[in-house]
Formats: structure tokens, C-alpha cells, sequence
């Protein structure tokens, strides 16, 4: 089963799926889906729409430059091999994948490094622009007294029905 990769978006297309599109210079281009064709017609770049990973990893989003992708690459040449050296390189691929996730993480951590000092910033500063907005502890005290006050007490089934 070959998996093919989208020209626009890099998600996986499985077979049977998404639209094969074929220049007239015999150039063939492959699509997950509907949204990704029409952008393509519409000549729009994929490195300069949001959701692509062109866009992500040209924006340093996503982890770009690592040795763990170069398994994935694809090799049109056929190779030989002897069942020793497959039981090797499953074995390496599972800690390969042990190691990209790592790496991945700690990615993800150097993004977020300062992200909850910053978002303190941003909201004392939206809270100092916008403090007309928060009502003062007394007047909420004052509204729940009252609330307490206007409370009536419900009387019991009995009661009623006497």
C-alpha cells in the first residue's frame, strides 16, 4: 500500500482517497481533499497559508531540521534484504520513534518557554485598559445581600394543602 503525500497540505493521502491532478507537462499532483485542490487552482502558496506545513515549518512551529526524518524519506530504488537485518531496523525505528518524540517535546517546550509570563502581561494590561468593566467587591457584596433579603421561604406541601 503506497501512501501518497499532498502536494498543497503534506498530510497523508491513502489510496483511494483525495484528487490526482495531471499537467499537460505530465507533472502528477496529489490532494487529501477538496480545500487543498481548490487552493492549489486558486495559485495560492502553501509556505504563506496558515494551516499548511510548509507554513509551520517555515515559521519554526514545527521541528524542521532532524536526522530522525530521513527514515521517512522516500527511495524509488528496490533493496535487498535478510530477515537479520529487518528485525534490526524495526527495532531501530521503534527508537527512532522513542527519539523523535523526545525531541519533538522538548521542541514544543523551548516554543512555550515565557508563554504563561506573557499572557500575565497581556492580561494585567487588559485588565488595566478595561478596568471599567469588573464591578467593585462591595457593590457584588451589597447585590447578594439583596438577594438574601428578597428571598422568600417556600412553605411546605403540607402547609398548602391544609
Amino acid at each position: 500500500m503506497r501512501l501518497e503525500k499532498c502536494w498543497f497540505c503534506s498530510s497523508t493521502v491513502y489510496p483511494g482517497h483525495g484528487i490526482t491532478f495531471v499537467r499537460l507537462d505530465s507533472k502528477v499532483f496529489k490532494f487529501c481533499r477538496s480545500k487543498c485542490h481548490a487552493n492549489f487552482k486558486m495559485k495560492r502558496n502553501p509556505r504563506k497559508v496558515a494551516w499548511t506545513k510548509a507554513y509551520r515549518k517555515g515559521h519554526g512551529k514545527e521541528l524542521v531540521e532532524d536526522t530522525t526524518f530521513e527514515m521517512e524519506r522516500r527511495r524509488n530504488r528496490p533493496e535487498k534484504y535478510n530477515r537479520s537485518t529487518v528485525q534490526k531496523s524495526v527495532k531501530a525505528m521503534k527508537k527512532i520513534l522513542d527519539i523523535r518524540s523526545a525531541r519533538q517535546d522538548r521542541h514544543y517546550d523551548n516554543r512555550m518557554k515565557g508563554k504563561k509570563s506573557r499572557d500575565q502581561l497581556e492580561a494585567r494590561r487588559v485588565l488595566k485598559n478595561e478596568i471599567h468593566l469588573v464591578r467593585p467587591l462591595v457593590a457584588q457584596q451589597r447585590e447578594a445581600e439583596e438577594m438574601e433579603r428578597l428571598k422568600v421561604p417556600v412553605a411546605d406541601n403540607q402547609d398548602m394543602e391544609s
